[in-house]
C-alpha cells in the first residue's frame, strides 16, 4: 500500500520549512518550502498524481528555485561597501577632494561608491591638492587616510 499524501501536506510541509528559514538565515531552505507549496497546489488540480510524481516534482522545483537563487538573484543582494573591513583595505582606493586641507585643518575627500560604509572622508596629503583633484590612498592614520596625488 503506497502512504497517500493530500495537497494540505505539501503546503504545510511548505510553510514548516519557510519557517525554519526564519531561524537559519540562509535564504536556501526558502526555495524547498516554495517548491513544496507549488507541489500542493499541483496536487489540488491534479489529484491522482503519484507520490514518486510529487517527490520528482518537489525535487525538480527545489533545485531550479536554489539553482535560480545562487545564479541570478544572490550576486544583485551583495554588498559591495566593504563595511567590516580593516581600514587597510582602503589602500589604493581613488576618490576626488571636495575640500583641499588648510593649515591643521584634515581635507574631505568622496569615493565614488561607499567605502567601508562611507562615501567621504578626512585626509592628510603632503601634495599640493586642490578641489576636484584625483587622489590615491596610500595609508591610513587612525581615522584620517593619507593621500597622494593622482
Amino acid at each position: 500500500m503506497e502512504p497517500v499524501l493530500e495537497f494540505w501536506h505539501w503546503v504545510i510541509f511548505g510553510i514548516a520549512l519557510i519557517i525554519s528559514e526564519a531561524f537559519l538565515g540562509t535564504f536556501f531552505v526558502f526555495w524547498f518550502g516554495a517548491s513544496a507549496i507549488v507541489v500542493g497546489i499541483v496536487l489540488y488540480l491534479v489529484p491522482e498524481m503519484s507520490l514518486a510524481i510529487q517527490v520528482l516534482l518537489w525535487g525538480a522545483l527545489s533545485t531550479v528555485a536554489a539553482f535560480g537563487w545562487f545564479k541570478f538573484f544572490k550576486p544583485l543582494s551583495l554588498d559591495r561597501t566593504m563595511a567590516g573591513l580593516s581600514l587597510e583595505s582602503l589602500l589604493g582606493e581613488t576618490g576626488q577632494v571636495l575640500t583641499p586641507p588648510s593649515g591643521e585643518k584634515r581635507g574631505m575627500l568622496r569615493f565614488p561608491a561607499p567605502v567601508l560604509g562611507s562615501d567621504e572622508w578626512l585626509f592628510m596629503s603632503q601634495d599640493g591638492v586642490v578641489s576636484g583633484d584625483r587622489v590615491n590612498v596610500v595609508e591610513v592614520s587612525g581615522n584620517t587616510l593619507i593621500v597622494k596625488k593622482v
